[in-house]
């Protein structure tokens, strides 16, 4: 995959000396989320705080692995790092208007033998995880508009025939403005295309319909009816509720 460089950010990266792939990869930054080991190699996340020339802060997350790596039908051996998805699926949504991360830098290197990847995004200033908001201090208003946000995000996600395959609550972040609410999706590394839509789609909205704490039973039907009606598929409202209390039975019965 092609590097890729947003072009506002050309200038606040040169001012701090973020140049070249070794630049990124040796930038010193204290991890946000330690590095995870698996796949045979780790992946970590550092929050970093950039100035641009006139003193004001720019901040970004900044992901970087080594022989972190996912098998593929075209790389079914040697595999591809996961970053090399979550950008593709990153610039993906971005040309189909659905609302994620929005993309500051990428890059791959094949250094020493060793599979690299970097991956740096913008912070998403003034959200929060959704499962961090205090439902209980909004307003009917409020609560119903945030549903609907929601729903309506990942239903868009959705008509992509994509699969998030982690759509948890803290994977939705929340910006309230009023009584408004803007949403957005994160943690697209795992995420894949499926031929058929509702596979992804029910194995998503069940997911999220584990997660989804805080909500009561009519939250969760309020959820399924904006996320259907802006599907076009209101008449699967029982069906898909049923099936998602199905699946909730029998993880029961198998503890």
């Amino acid at each position: 995959m092609q590097d890729y460089l947003a072009d506002n950010w050309t200038a606040v990266l040169e001012h701090n000396g973020l140049k070249s792939f070794d630049d990124w990869w040796q930038r010193e930054a204290e991890w946000f989320e330690e590095p995870n080991h698996r796949r045979g190699g780790w992946s970590g996340v550092s929050r970093v705080e950039l100035k641009d020339k006139d003193g004001a802060t720019r901040t970004i997350f900044l992901k970087r692995q080594e022989n972190h790596v996912a098998k593929t039908l075209a790389h079914p051996l040697k595999g591809i790092p996961t970053f090399v998805r979550e950008m593709q699926n990153i610039l993906l949504l971005r040309d189909a208007q659905v609302a994620a991360l929005t993309p500051v830098y990428f890059a791959e290197r094949t250094i020493d033998g060793a599979q690299r990847a970097i991956l740096a995004t913008e912070e998403l200033d003034g959200f929060s995880p959704l499962d961090t908001v205090d439902h209980a201090s909004l307003t009917f208003t409020q609560r119903n508009k945030l549903i609907k946000s929601t729903a309506e995000l990942i239903q868009r996600f959705h008509a992509q025939r994509l699969q998030h395959n982690c759509l948890y609550a803290k994977h939705v972040f929340i910006k309230q403005a009023g009584d408004d609410f803007e949403s957005r999706l994160i943690d697209l590394e795992k995420t894949k295309p499926r031929f058929l839509k509702n596979t992804g789609m029910n194995r998503d909205l069940d997911s999220f319909n584990r997660h989804a704490y805080g909500w009561s039973r009519t939250d969760r039907l309020r959820f399924l009816h904006y996320y259907l009606s802006a599907a076009g598929l209101e008449h699967k409202l029982t069906e898909i509720w049923n099936m998602l209390a199905k699946r909730q039975v029998q993880r029961s019965e198998r503890r």
